[in-house]
C-alpha cells in the first residue's frame, strides 16, 4: 500500500482553493477602493480646513497648495491634489476649490465618505469652500 495523495484528491483541494480566492479576491479590491477613496475625502477636507485657516490669518488667498505648506498650514505637500481660489468679489467673498486630480477614485465612492464633495471636472472629486473678509 502506497503512502500520498490520489490526484483526484489533489484536484478536489485546488478546486477549493480556486472557489475560496474567487470570493475573497473581489472583497479585498473593493475594501482598497473604499479605503482610498475615504483617504482622498479625509484630505479634501484636512486642505479645506487648511485654506480656511490661511485666509483667517494671513488675510489673503493662497496661491496654491504650496503657500499652505510654506507657512505650516499642512505638514507635507500631499501628492495630486490642486488649490484654485477665484479672486475676491465685491461683496469681501471668494471661492476656494480644493481637487483631487490623480483620477483613481470615483466623485461617487468619495461622496459616500464625504456627502459635501463634488464633481469638480473630467470626474475629479473636489471641495468648494467660501471664504469672505473679516478684516
Amino acid at each position: 500500500m502506497k503512502k500520498g495523495f490520489t490526484l483526484v484528491e489533489l484536484l478536489i483541494v485546488l478546486a477549493v482553493i480556486a472557489a475560496l480566492m474567487a470570493v475573497a479576491t473581489p472583497m479585498a479590491l473593493n475594501a482598497v477602493r473604499t479605503a482610498r477613496a475615504s483617504q482622498v475625502a479625509q484630505n479634501l477636507s484636512n486642505i479645506v480646513t487648511a485654506v480656511e485657516n490661511y485666509v483667517n490669518v494671513e488675510q489673503e488667498l493662497p496661491g496654491d497648495i504650496g503657500d499652505l505648506v510654506s507657512k505650516n498650514y499642512l505638514s507635507t505637500e500631499p501628492a495630486s491634489y490642486t488649490v484654485n481660489p477665484t479672486t475676491w468679489s465685491s461683496d469681501g467673498q471668494a471661492t476656494v476649490t480644493v481637487t483631487y486630480d490623480r483620477g483613481d477614485v470615483t466623485v461617487d465612492d468619495v461622496k459616500k465618505q464625504n456627502p459635501n464633495v463634488i464633481d469638480g471636472g473630467s470626474g475629479k472629486p473636489a471641495m468648494k469652500v467660501t471664504v469672505a473678509k473679516w478684516w
